[in-house]
């Protein structure tokens, strides 16, 4: 059996009863830690399960090789902050794995694209979501704008999601991010993320730590956020409880 079991977003204890009984049952745990981090260390984990836990990066979980081959012995559960689901690489791990004949198991839990919803945005009117990948020499990839402008011509929202590098310690701030989008701006004048347009910095969603600002594009990217993990939601067309509730956030 391969589980694909979610933590949730803030610690130890935010993994289901349901999640706990199947991790409990496993012969070999792994977390996958690339795409997002807890706010607990791994030896938490550890503790709670009464099992050791190998985290691993990128390359182990987009290959899947050695994964499926374990999972074809013995029951093996692959741990995913926020749900299991939200990311197309663990639906290609469940495919493959039903492709080999090894049964599979979904434990869903909380992730950052329902915990938007804290912001008193309508989690509905959300169209697609992008994210805002570190520049490189060579590559500066400028997606997000285009879906940003995508997004903004049918009045909807737009979650941005910020790039990570957890071996390197290296996490997008919203600060940093609101400049990449500016940057593309100046670069093609579409008039979709202006100085005095207004957007909504988040970090740490679901953490007790939790911190929201709206606000102007300028005056968000002054704000303070803290530690990661971060996002940048731009709004589309607000309904006036909507605003109400952003208007609640403002820096």
């Amino acid at each position: 059996m391969l589980y694909l079991i979610g933590l949730g977003l803030f610690d130890s204890k935010d993994v289901s009863l349901r999640g706990l009984e199947a991790i409990k049952s496993c012969s070999k745990v792994y977390l996958e830690g690339y795409t997002s981090r807890l706010s607990c260390p791994v030896e938490d984990l550890k503790k709670l399960y009464g099992l050791p836990v190998e985290v691993v990066g990128r390359e182990f979980v987009e290959s899947a090789d050695e994964l499926l081959k374990r999972a074809g012995k013995e029951d093996v559960a692959l741990l995913i902050i926020g749900d299991p689901l939200c990311a197309t690489t663990h639906w290609d791990i469940l495919t493959r794995a039903r492709e080999l004949g090894i049964d599979t198991r979904v434990v869903h839990n909380a992730s950052v694209m329902s915990a938007i919803g804290a912001t008193g945005l309508q989690v509905y009117k959300f169209g697609k979501t992008t994210s805002i990948p570190f520049p490189q020499e060579g590559f500066e990839p400028e997606n997000f704008y285009d879906i940003l402008a995508q997004n903004k011509s049918i009045g909807a929202h737009t979650l941005m999601l910020l790039d990570l590098d957890p071996k390197s310690d290296k996490f997008m701030s919203v600060n940093e991010a609101i400049e990449l989008v500016r940057k593309v701006e100046r670069k093609h004048n579409k008039g979709i993320f202006l100085p005095e347009d207004l957007c909504i910095g988040v970090a740490r969603l679901g953490w007790e730590s939790q911190k929201i600002v709206s606000g102007t594009v300028l005056e968000v990217s002054d704000a303070d956020f803290g530690p990661p993990p971060q996002a940048l939601i731009v709004p589309g067309n607000l309904h006036f409880v909507e605003e109400d509730a952003i208007n609640s956030w403002r820096a």
